[in-house]
């Protein structure tokens, strides 16, 4: 069994050594553009060059090193009929809970402010949260996202959920399909972004959107940057509509010195940094579903590419 390791890591054998472990009988190799092909079964991959698929054109099955396969299904000559298969969770979900939670937790119950009165020497309680006030609407409802509602729902918080497909889960209100977004967006006053990229999700949160979010709306975006249209987020803010925002992802990254986001202080800036992949547990799923593949097992992850995810 042949596998070819593809991602612009300048270290790639903290990944191959793992992968040499758990798979010890497999050959591992790392692609590298000038060299000729090696008959590779498997790839795995990350933002993969379009040569490597005419090199490769045995491979019995791709692996993404991450749940985002958006760059990915843009290569143009991804082959078709050869199985896709996403990351996972691999430590990556409870990530994503923590962050939002966090966030969610500081923004309602006023953490700014205690922080400001250590400053000034202020001993001063604030009114205690009523939870009613702060409905969440989680965009998207994935494994991440339901991680995420299923957090946020066991503390308290009134919770609704929009995705392609319903989905029945113990707390959280399921919407679904375009006909009832807006009924979501009117239900909502933190929303929280964790959709999957595709052709129908580019440029969801615009001007448009967050104007249908109940009043003093809180934005955060774990999702992807293309998710998000900067310039209608700072109209948003700037006119009340939006009071907070939270952002992890962006357009470009690093997020550009002169971006208006770094001098708004109702927005917070993170390193894309809400999940990182876990080597370890990315790998061992990776090669268990290698192994079920060479025994002739079905595996999950599998994507449909013409979706997106």
């Amino acid at each position: 069994m042949k596998i070819l390791f593809v991602a612009a890591d300048p270290k790639p054998e903290r990944w191959t050594n793992l992968i040499q472990q758990h798979l010890p009988d497999a050959e591992i190799q790392v692609w590298h553009p000038d060299s000729p092909s090696c008959g590779a079964d498997y790839a795995i991959v990350w933002h993969p060059p379009a040569a490597l698929f005419d090199k490769e054109p045995q491979l019995k099955a791709i692996f993404n090193l991450g749940a985002g396969v958006d760059a990915l299904v843009k290569v143009p000559n991804l082959p078709r009929n050869v199985p896709v298969v996403r990351l996972e969770d691999a430590g990556m979900a409870v990530q994503m809970a923590e962050y939002v939670a966090y966030h969610v937790i500081g923004i309602t119950r006023d953490m700014d402010a205690y922080r400001e009165q250590q400053t000034a020497g202020q001993w001063k309680l604030r009114r205690p949260i009523e939870r009613s006030d702060w409905p969440v609407g989680v965009l998207g409802l994935g494994h991440i996202g339901q991680r995420v509602a299923r957090t946020l729902a066991g503390l308290e918080y009134p919770v609704c959920g929009w995705s392609r497909s319903s989905y029945a889960i113990d707390g959280v209100r399921s919407f679904a399909g375009e006909a009832e977004l807006d009924g979501f967006l009117g239900e909502t006053r933190v929303l929280i972004n964790t959709l999957p990229l595709t052709d129908s999700t580019r440029d969801l949160i615009d001007y448009s959107l967050l104007s249908r979010l109940r009043p003093d709306a809180v934005v955060i975006n774990v999702g992807r940057g293309e998710h998000l249209v900067d310039e209608d987020l700072v109209r948003a803010i700037e006119e009340g509509r939006v009071t907070r925002a939270v952002l992890d992802v962006f357009r470009e990254e690093p997020l550009p010195t002169t971006h208006p986001f770094w001098n708004m202080s109702q927005v917070s800036i993170t390193p894309h940094v809400s999940a990182r992949t876990l080597r370890e547990a990315t790998i061992t799923q990776i090669g268990d579903k290698i192994l079920a593949l060479e025994q002739g097992q079905a595996i999950s992850g599998i994507v449909d590419v013409q979706r997106g995810y």
